[in-house]
């Protein structure tokens, strides 16, 4: 899983070594300190494959933070997860926004993640802003709107 993290510091390098897998060990070791960001340094030497679904994710946003982003863009970081392995997640990148000072950009259909966890909701129906709010100012309303067929 330690290769797996490190992984996402390749696009700053290059050349022939880099192109096989090979990174310097000053990344390799910072992929201990993203594993540990997420609560997985005690797994860095297990199979990504042997993870749970929440344990995968949070592999996944420890490599994209190998990245050193300006902005984490998470699509759907919860689908395939059950309530309390989402919440998880959920709750790391708020922490990763609250406390790392990292923009987090995350697309849900889960609206009440989006109540319990964002700061502000954007709200997109047929390809345009329906509304972009702070969530103390969100209604109900609004959101039940982007679900109303074309017709009514």
């Amino acid at each position: 899983m330690l290769s797996n993290v490190a992984s996402g510091a390749l696009g700053r390098y290059g050349g022939l070594w880099t192109a096989l897998g090979g990174l310097p060990a000053v990344e390799r070791r910072a992929a201990y300190d993203y594993l540990h960001a997420v609560g997985l340094v005690a797994l860095a030497g297990q199979r990504a494959g042997t993870l749970s679904g929440g344990q995968a994710q949070r592999v996944a946003i420890a490599r994209a933070l190998a990245q050193r982003p300006q902005v984490l863009l998470a699509d759907e970081p919860v689908a395939s997860l059950d309530p309390e392995a989402a919440d998880d997640i959920m709750r790391l990148l708020r922490h990763l926004a609250t406390q790392e000072h990292l923009a987090v950009l995350c697309v849900l259909h889960q609206i009440e993640l989006a109540y319990a966890y964002a700061d502000r909701v954007v709200g997109i129906r047929n390809g345009r802003i329906a509304f972009d709010r702070p969530c103390a100012e969100l209604s109900r309303d609004a959101v039940r709107q982007l679900y109303l067929s074309e017709a009514a």
